[in-house]
């Protein structure tokens, strides 16, 4: 299949699999539309809502519609790494055998990933990087495609561990999911206070899927949209010549160098499930805010201030 021919069948795979979600997950069509970007892109991302928006069940319907392996891991303070990702033991024959643990799988949800201790926090996030596991010097593969999708409660902050800076960077897009509308939760609550069960159909193959982020890297960026990706991600560094007034005031460190890489791949997908060849500025500036959000720090006097790291991401357009 030609690339033009493959962006024509991604376009309409796009919009199947949308519908397909839709029938389980009312609204939240960032959060949807952000979710399949970065599986697209083979990514990880960070869902952030208070309980009850969905976000576990909008990863178990994304596994659903794209015909993946779905694990979930509830993260505790009592959770050790070998939970994750599996052990050593002896069998009968009194030979070491190793059990896989859950990571072994295509899309891994990391329920509330910030109540668990950073050792466990990091052996997540390695296996994240690697796509690999290293279990008393024995060197283990995982399966692709592989997607880490772990979500953060952002009112209960008591007995947890935030993820730092370095960590987080690792997640393409941080995720905020919002509040239904009116109208969006009378339909939330009579399709889950009746006897109905929508059922949604697997649209997509793991191969599939590997083809689709092999297309996306092949998708060609001209120079001038490299060059504004990079420079807005160098105007939200405060030491930077291009940092306005609003980042020097209110942040204290910037985005670094894979945020500029995240833009480009993201906007490639965005303009890919388009119809478009290429992307432009457009499509930067579409998947900026979850590009970026999660990179920047922001200083005490935006806190006491009320200007938030979207505000401040919007204002650099």
């Amino acid at each position: 299949m030609s690339d033009v021919n493959a962006v024509k069948n991604l376009v309409e795979n796009y919009k199947v699999l949308k519908s397909e979600i839709s029938k389980i997950i009312v609204g939240q069509e960032d959060a949807v539309n952000f979710t399949l970007l970065s599986i697209f892109c083979g990514g990880h991302s960070l869902l952030i809502g208070v309980p009850g928006l969905a976000k576990t069940l909008l990863v178990n319907t994304v596994s659903n519609v794209l015909g993946l392996d779905f694990k979930r891991i509830q993260f505790t303070p009592d959770l050790m790494p070998s939970d994750i990702l599996g052990s050593e033991i002896l069998d009968e024959n009194k030979k070491f055998k190793f059990i896989k643990g859950p990571i072994f799988s295509n899309i891994i949800l990391a329920d509330e990933i910030n109540r668990t201790p950073p050792k466990t926090q990091a052996a997540l996030l390695e296996a994240m990087q690697e796509r690999s596991v290293t279990i008393t010097n024995n060197h283990y593969k995982l399966d692709l495609p592989f997607f880490v999708l772990a979500t953060q409660n952002p009112i209960e902050q008591e007995g947890t561990y935030p993820l730092p800076e370095a960590q987080l960077d690792r997640f393409m897009f941080s995720i905020h999911l919002e509040y239904p509308t009116f109208k969006e939760e009378v339909a939330v609550v009579k399709n889950t206070t009746s006897t109905t069960n929508a059922v949604v159909n697997a649209i997509l193959s793991g191969k599939e899927i590997l083809a689709i982020q092999n297309l996306i890297r092949k998708i060609p960026v001209t120079d001038h949209v490299v060059e504004y990706a990079v420079g807005l991600v160098g105007k939200t560094r405060p030491n930077s010549n291009q940092a306005t007034s609003l980042v020097k005031n209110y942040i204290d460190w910037g985005a670094g160098p894979r945020a500029s890489q995240n833009l480009i791949l993201a906007a490639k997908a965005h303009a890919a499930v388009h119809g478009k060849y290429s992307p432009d500025i457009a499509d930067v500036k579409a998947v900026a805010v979850p590009i970026l959000s999660h990179r920047i720090v922001k200083n005490y006097k935006a806190e006491a201030e009320g200007i938030t790291i979207k505000n401040i991401i919007e204002s650099l357009f």
